[in-house]
């Protein structure tokens, strides 16, 4: 069967009973229909809970299965009697019509409602969007009316947002023919990858996300003084469009754990952690969380450990490194990953050896490799991979086979994972600490990534400058907004290169999310289709099913 006949044949327990599950008290459950809820509680992690990240290696097309581990991970831990929760990314629409399909999980681990979670959900994206289109349009009414911040039009910063793969967004005009406005040229972010997904997603309550709110940095006046959405008064009601939306949604798996599923960063072009808000809740109710970050452990990892434990004060108990055989033999440079191929896989295999190196000696950290079993994969290169992770870093492996069987192909992982959360922590360490932006984005590439150094384009060299006259850059913690598919800036480049430049094209401040952004290679923040849609596959039928939506 597949995914979503799978779900469709699944029968659901109403969303009251997941949260008695976990002791919600009933007040704070805000109910979205009979299968989905919003919580409203205030946070409070319980001293002795453990948190779980699960990562992978660089994504290929062959698929990793991150989400479909994740779920079937903390399904297994309940079928161990260990009570866990999960708490995941929200996916956005982009995606889901463009080339990567929805984002619940496959097979016996997924997360349901499936199909209302990769569409409208109960609306966080949506109001996302709205927020910050508001501002966008406070900045260019500002303007009309007689221009009292004295805004530079060619100088606004902060840009409109969809949730929506639409390259053609990637560069407009506004204004154009309208009678006494200013034209000026704009351009759209996929709303995954705007500052107001960012700032809920680590925003801790509505005082804390008002602030945050009002710190964006909107445009430069003529004279260079900086303009900030608080001087615009907008900040409030960015708020208000927000006050439902800050609080984490509540769903379940296949297997009946409860899940947290909050806020979507990308992470190749954002910091791609589920919320503060939702991790610290599923602290609060479970004595274990298993949590995800997007993409390669390179990108989701490094700034969920570099950025979210930094800002929220978290510390992982234990980190997943999820890997396929057919992505490792890609990593190789196979073209058939569905024959044996021991040289491909040789090749390959240096990807998650990097990925799992940086866990477990930069950031310190009890470590297991999760190989996600596929139907046709070959005994012997699931050995060898056991036994090269082994020798060369002394790290367990184990396979596990959660689409085709649920939780219950996940129970020597689910072990595994309890075992390394009683292990000591307290050696957690970041990929950089306190200096240059420069020196912090350098250490994140050649530590993290494998680079011999870090090129800065004259532009990033301006930007950063500038930026020095505007706030206290050096602070603040770094996001690297680069491909998912390699550890260089260049998509084509897999396996583990090392001694290349990381090029860095420009670099930009986000006061309200508190952190800096390096652009580096040709990322985009509007992703485009395929030449192929998604969209184009799905069909809906008189009854209302969805075929193609996954």
């Amino acid at each position: 069967m597949t995914d979503i006949e799978i779900a469709r044949n699944y029968k659901m327990k109403n969303i009251a009973y997941i949260a008695r599950k976990l002791n919600i008290p009933a007040k704070d459950v805000e109910l979205y229909g009979k299968y989905k809820a919003k919580i409203a509680t205030k946070p409070s992690p319980r001293p002795d809970a453990k948190l779980i990240l699960v990562t992978a290696i660089n994504p290929t097309a062959a698929g990793e299965g991150k989400t479909t581990v994740s779920i079937g991970l903390a399904d297994a831990m309940n079928l161990l009697d260990v009570k866990t929760c999960l708490a995941l990314r929200e996916p956005s629409l982009g995606p889901v019509f463009g080339i990567k399909g929805g984002a619940t999980g496959g097979g016996y681990s997924q997360i349901v409602p499936m199909e209302d979670i990769n569409l409208h959900f109960t609306g966080d994206f949506h109001a996302i969007t709205a927020a910050n289109n508001l501002l966008c349009a406070l900045i260019d009414n500002s303007v009309f009316q007689g221009n009292p911040l004295d805004i530079d039009p060619d100088r606004i910063v902060f840009n409109r947002t969809l949730d929506v793969n639409d390259r053609a967004l990637r560069g407009v005009v506004v204004n154009r023919g309208v009678k006494d406005a200013t034209e000026h040229r704009e351009k759209f972010n996929i709303t995954a990858a705007c500052e107001v997904m960012a700032i809920l997603s680590l925003a801790e309550g509505l005082a804390d996300l008002k602030r945050r709110l009002g710190n964006i940095l909107v445009a430069y006046t003529r004279q260079g003084s900086p303009v900030y959405a608080r001087d615009l008064h907008a900040e409030d009601a960015m708020t208000v469009l927000l006050k439902d939306a800050i609080k984490p949604n509540l769903v379940q798996t296949l297997g009946k754990t409860p899940a947290f599923v909050h806020c979507g960063p990308f992470a190749n072009i954002a910091h791609g952690c589920n919320s503060v808000t939702a991790t610290k809740l599923a602290m609060t109710y479970a004595p274990y969380t298993v949590t995800e970050a997007g993409f390669g452990a390179d990108l989701g990892a490094e700034k969920f450990l570099d950025v979210k434990c930094r800002v929220a004060g978290l510390r992982p108990n234990a980190v997943v490194v999820v890997a396929t055989l057919r992505a490792l033999k890609m990593h190789g440079g196979a073209t058939n990953v569905d024959v044996a191929d021991f040289c491909a896989l040789r090749r390959g295999l240096s990807n998650l050896v990097r990925h799992v190196d940086n866990i477990k000696n930069v950031y310190r950290l009890p470590v297991v490799v999760a190989l996600n079993r596929f139907t046709n994969d070959i005994e012997r290169e699931l050995n060898y991979v056991r036994r090269a992770v082994d020798k060369r870093l002394g790290v367990e492996t184990v396979v596990c086979d959660v689409w085709a069987k649920g939780g219950k192909g996940a129970k020597k992982l689910a072990r595994k994972v309890i075992e390394l959360c009683q292990e000591d922590n307290s050696q957690f360490s970041f990929a950089y600490s306190d200096g240059k932006v420069e020196d912090k984005i350098r250490a994140v590439a050649t530590k993290i990534y494998g680079a011999g150094d870090v090129a800065f384009s004259d532009k990033a060299k301006q930007s950063i400058e500038a930026l020095r006259g505007v706030c206290d850059i050096d602070s603040l913690p770094v996001v690297i907004a680069k491909t998912q598919y390699s550890f260089s800036d260049d998509p084509k480049v897999t396996g583990a290169p090392s001694g290349f430049t990381l090029n860095v094209r420009d670099v930009e401040y986000r006061g309200g999310a508190g952190f800096v952004v390096a652009v580096a290679g040709n990322m985009l923040l509007m992703p485009g289709l395929s030449k192929n849609p998604n969209a184009v596959n799905i069909t809906i039928l008189d009854d209302g099913k969805i075929i193609g939506l996954y």
